[in-house]
């Protein structure tokens, strides 16, 4: 299933997160609160994370390292924005809306406070703040059938709105609301249409249709995962067996890409010389995640599977994937020298750009697990706001396995004995000749080895 027909499905089907406000710990009902827009509220309508530590130190220690408190001043967020999506929103009228609509998820009190552009990182605004502790628990629910487009009705004041009922602050009041601990919640951000009503991050949706979603695992069951805590332990809090933990690890954690795909190997037959054939058969399985790997940004990020064969003498022989002869299958394998976003450079206002390697480091003949976005022309781009089409949907579903196979004629400079056939996937968050050409931080681009296996055949004489 595309991307697109999830969202079709799901906006036909979409659940409805709060069909009355939820009552507040006091009696009562949460307020209904403001649909987003800028320039409704000040930023001193919002107390920064500071205030917030003072009480929940470990709650705004965990939120801290996590990406929701960067969104804004993350590297390659700052060169998106700054030097990609305003200079085309300046130029271009059908992409105007991305000046602020990027803030309304990257800075969202900039949004609110109708500070657009907001200034650099390094002026030190409340831009920087990102997606502040208050900005969510702010939240009261969402306009319309489907979350996305920070959607999202706010309520800033004296009333923080958490999902715990029963607890009590000296310092604020507490709405017990539970749209908070809903996977909707999240989709407000983490579904996105862009000037072309492309679908452009479907997180959620694709969640909503996955086993995940139909047996009632939200996000924040792996994101905000359950720890015996105590959420406000210098204001009276108490200890609980279940306190949220606030990190929001994804794809910019390490430990959270390892293991989350796996990989199943075998070669037939087990034993051959040289001149014969093997196959190879490698299942790949998006075995943890809820969602599409990748997923949220698909246009930026590349997940492939590389294939080796490694002789007795530690010879390496490199496999390319066979092909399967679906329409825009080429997209999905790798071809050093085919150039994509030519975009870039009509954004950026550069002459005779002739494009960036598509698929960057990735070597030639792997597969590449990928939903390529077509700009306005039909070629490939990193620029989600400029996608008025997609290729082929061929990422990784959650659960299921997808079959590769691999043909080798075994060389005749194959030495004899065993023979390892090592598969790898691995996950890069950035291609990397964007990377390089926009002198992004090298971390966003260097790959992380999410899985790997091996096995064996026997080469006789």
């Amino acid at each position: 299933m595309t991307r697109r027909e999830t969202g079709v499905l799901v906006v036909a089907a979409a659940v409805a997160a709060l069909a009355a406000f939820p009552l507040l710990a006091g009696g009562g009902k949460a307020p209904a609160g403001k649909p987003a827009a800028t320039g409704i509220f000040p930023y001193e309508k919002f107390e920064d994370d500071a205030t917030c530590a003072g009480c929940h130190e470990e709650i705004a220690a965990q939120h801290a390292r996590g990406m929701m408190s960067r969104s804004f001043t993350h590297g390659w967020d700052e060169v998106e924005y700054f030097r990609l999506a305003l200079p085309h929103a300046l130029k271009e009228a059908k992409v105007a809306g991305v000046k602020a609509g990027c803030m309304g998820c990257h800075a969202p009190l900039a949004f609110l406070a109708g500070d657009i552009p907001p200034k650099p990182v390094a002026e030190k605004t409340r831009a920087n703040d990102g997606v502040a502790c208050t900005v969510c628990h702010s939240i009261t629910g969402f306009t319309g059938d489907t979350p996305f487009n920070f959607n999202w009705t706010i309520a800033p004041g004296e009333a923080m709105q958490g999902t715990r009922p029963g607890v009590k602050s000296p310092h604020h009041g507490i709405a017990v609301n539970p749209f908070l601990g809903t996977a909707e919640f999240c989709g407000t951000c983490h579904n996105e249409k862009d000037p072309w009503g492309q679908w452009v991050k479907a997180t959620h949706l694709e969640w909503k249709e996955s086993p995940y979603g139909k047996r009632g695992i939200v996000c924040q069951d792996c994101h905000m995962t359950r720890t015996e805590g105590n959420p406000a332990p210098d204001a009276g809090g108490a200890m609980h067996a279940d306190m949220r933990t606030h990190l929001f690890f994804g794809a910019h954690t390490k430990a959270r890409l390892e293991g989350a795909v796996e990989v199943e190997l075998v070669p037939a037959p087990a034993t051959a010389r040289p001149g014969d054939t093997i196959i190879v058969q490698a299942n790949v399985i998006n075995q943890k995640a809820g969602h599409m790997i990748p997923t949220g940004s698909a246009e930026e990020r590349v997940v492939w599977l590389h294939v080796e064969a490694i002789d007795s003498t530690g010879k390496v022989f490199h496999l390319p994937v066979d092909r399967k002869g679906f329409e825009g299958e080429d997209y999905t394998i790798s071809s050093p020298g085919t150039l994509a976003y030519q975009d870039l450079g009509e954004i950026m206002g550069l002459a005779d750009f002739q494009g960036l390697e598509r698929d960057g480091d990735v070597p030639a003949g792997d597969r590449i697990y990928r939903l390529p976005y077509l700009d306005p022309k039909g070629r490939m781009t990193v620029a989600q706001w400029n996608t008025k089409s997609f290729g082929p949907d061929y990422r990784l579903p959650p659960l299921t396995a997808v079959p590769e196979t691999f043909t080798w004629k075994l060389p005749k400079d194959v030495a004899p004995g065993p023979v390892t056939i090592r598969a790898t996937v691995w996950y890069s968050k950035l291609v990397s000749s964007v990377a390089r050409f926009l002198e992004v931080p090298e971390d966003e681009a260097r790959p992380v080895k999410m899985a790997e296996t091996v096995a064996t055949i026997t080469v006789g004489d």
